[in-house]
């Protein structure tokens, strides 16, 4: 390992290699900023700059695209209640309300350090552990996933805020929406009503825009009062700089996210949706004050955004010791790799190690630019907020037209927006929140085809899903976090009753 790294040093520290990456990391962040755009876009935009230049100095860029998306996902988040990317929703929760308090720029220093900490963490994750932790993700099967989904699902118990039911209705119509399309198994249309854009299902990026922006957006038309000097005025902006201490004091929602990150990066598929709701769910439960949670606690961004970088390096070990993507950024990585010339495998470890560490340190270095060039945008991202919010609501709306309608070029994904947004409206109207709806949209068609194709391997036997020891431990645990979640939701009710009697 030690003649490794020796050897990937000479590779990345050359003048060329580091502007790559520095390059690919900015244009990352750019893209991870306007919603719509991934960056799984981002690395196929950047695959055709990458053909005459040498492994490292190609993947390297891509990696650096990879991690500045990541980070900067939190940006549109916490100032404007939009995810950059699926896996900011959870940095809403507590990036917003900061933001609405005037402490835009603390949010977004912890967020910047939460992320370069977490990615850093992973690339030392990465290095060390990535021949086992592949060994154990290749493990998981059918049952495994569904039991993986359904523990992702508890969760909609913890975002659901303080009714536990309409959190449940919400996440139930997001799957319902997810049983929309092609019937993954039989290969049936299913409440298509003959609209040949829903045959792949329903888009999750113009649901996610729609539900998040455009809901916004209708609120603040509905509820739009001229005389109302407050909802006229910017909002206040605090000091924005980077958070060092504080993130470190927040030291356990940290780890939390880390290890979050860590363990479900490397599971094909689990993405870093999951990644992220599982760290803010165990954060809060780990927390001295889980009250805080949802009403503007640094610790929900600490968690998030930790959770969210760890996963990226995470994502890469089977990609790299198996050659199976973790995730849809990952799977274009793929491909970027296979054009360098490097094949994923167990055998690339002995074959080309000067080359894989190359790639390791290629991505710490990624972090570092991330850390840099954020830190020398924030400032500028602040900004935002100093706009009058007339003038913002115009700019939102049109991004957010411009960004779904870029997704592949199909008016209808514009109906879809529109459809969620009058939706995401009137369910924040009554209490019922949208974040159970995004997560039934994610984990629907992975409960559903895994639930099907496990049966059909099992020959109809309920069994294996109990007995297989993976698959029991995610349901035991979800058992376990659903009771809790119950408990904490009984508790407050019987000592308000307690006291109401008093």
């Amino acid at each position: 390992m030690l003649m490794g790294y020796m050897e990937g040093l000479g590779l990345v520290f050359q003048f060329g290699t580091l502007l790559a990456i520095a390059g690919g990391t900015f244009l990352g962040i750019i893209m991870g900023v306007l919603p719509g755009l991934t960056s799984a876009m981002a690395i196929a935009l950047l695959l055709p700059v990458t053909f005459g230049m040498p492994p490292v100095m190609g993947i390297g860029m891509l990696l650096g695209t990879l991690c500045g998306a990541g980070a900067s996902g939190s940006i549109p988040a916490i100032l404007l209640n939009i995810p950059g990317t699926p896996s900011s929703v959870a940095t809403t929760f507590d990036g917003f309300p900061m933001a609405q308090k005037g402490e835009a720029g603390r949010a977004l220093g912890l967020a910047i350090v939460a992320s370069f900490f977490g990615g850093v963490a992973s690339m030392v994750v990465l290095s060390l552990l990535a021949p086992p932790i592949a060994e154990f993700a290749l493990r998981f099967g059918a049952a495994e996933y569904f039991s993986l989904s359904i523990f992702g699902l508890v969760i909609i118990a913890s975002v659901a805020g303080k009714s536990l039911l309409k959190g449940l209705i919400a996440g139930l119509i997001g799957f319902f929406c997810a049983t929309i399309g092609t019937d993954p198994i039989a290969g049936v249309d299913r409440f298509t009503f003959g609209q040949l854009s829903l045959l792949t299902g329903v888009n999750l990026l113009p649901a996610l825009i729609g539900l998040f922006a455009v809901s916004q957006v209708l609120k603040d038309a509905f509820e739009y009062d001229p005389s109302n000097k407050l909802q006229n005025s910017p909002h206040k902006v605090d000091i924005a700089r980077p958070r060092f201490i504080e993130t470190l004091r927040n030291w356990r929602a940290l780890l939390v996210g880390i290890v979050s990150g860590s363990v479900v990066g490397p599971v094909p598929g689990a993405g870093g949706s999951i990644a992220s709701l599982v760290a803010y769910d165990q954060a809060r439960r780990f927390s001295r004050t889980p009250e805080k949670f949802g009403k503007g606690h640094g610790a929900g961004i600490v968690s998030v955004e930790s959770a969210n970088n760890a996963l990226l390096g995470g994502a890469l070990i089977p990609t790299l010791a198996l050659g199976i993507p973790g995730e849809a950024a990952t799977a274009v990585l793929l491909g970027g790799l296979m054009i360098q010339g490097v094949t994923p495998g167990p055998m690339l470890f002995e074959s080309q190690s000067g080359i894989i560490y190359g790639i390791f340190l290629a991505y710490l270095v990624a972090n570092f630019f991330m850390l840099i060039i954020m830190c020398l945008g924030i400032k500028l991202f602040v900004r935002v907020l100093l706009v009058p919010r007339k003038q913002l609501i115009s700019a939102i709306i049109v991004f957010c037209f411009i960004g779904v309608y870029g997704v592949d070029g199909d008016v209808f994904n514009l109906y879809i927006m529109l459809a969620f947004g009058l939706l995401g409206y009137f369910l924040n109207r009554y209490g019922f929140g949208t974040a159970p709806v995004i997560l039934g949209l994610i984990l629907g068609p992975i409960a559903e085809s895994n639930l099907r194709r496990g049966l059909q391997t099992f020959g109809g036997d309920w069994t294996p899903f109990f007995t297989r020891p993976i698959s029991v431990t995610f349901l035991v645990i979800a058992l376990g976090l659903l009771a809790l979640t119950l408990w904490q939701n009984y508790r407050p009710r019987q000592q308000d009753a307690a006291s109401g009697a008093a």
